[in-house]
């Protein structure tokens, strides 16, 4: 049985066993998990011993509620922090435009923009395939 969560404290890094506490996952479970995830890579200090920020240990709290309570696998939970990582970014990127759209500037190179509408339609089509994975919608013939 798992442990309760507990909140997680205001530091800068976290040990492994604090983070177990913290989240209720056994270390074994975290290691995998590292192995898995790109996105979860805690930094190790000079002893080689793993040290987790707080960003790492919403990743494990965000992989935990996707295996765990949605019931994704590996490969659907690797797809859907993936997605909602590319989207973050994009979005980051548009929004850090929006704010600079007041300042004067030259206008954005046509392959910038192409890239971004590059990157939306790549997370746009991993948005579509998590949900025919998960048989929230069904595949449509093409017209």
């Amino acid at each position: 049985m798992q442990q309760p969560l507990t909140a997680i404290p205001d530091k800068l890094y976290f040990k492994i066993g604090e983070v177990c506490q913290i989240t209720g996952i056994q270390p074994h479970v975290l290691r995998y998990w590292e192995t898995e995830f790109p996105q979860l890579a805690p930094e190790k200090n000079r002893s080689g011993q793993r040290v987790y920020k707080r960003r790492d240990i919403e990743i494990v709290l965000k992989i935990k509620k996707l295996l765990y309570e949605e019931k994704f696998t590996i490969a659907g939970a690797k797809r859907r922090l993936a997605a909602e990582t590319r989207f973050k970014v994009v979005s980051s990127d548009m929004s850090n435009d929006t704010l600079d759209a007041s300042a004067p500037s030259e206008a954005e190179p046509p392959s910038r923009s192409l890239e971004a509408l590059s990157q939306i339609r790549r997370g746009l089509e991993e948005v579509l395939a998590l949900l025919r994975d998960n048989d929230i919608i069904t595949p449509r013939t093409k017209r």
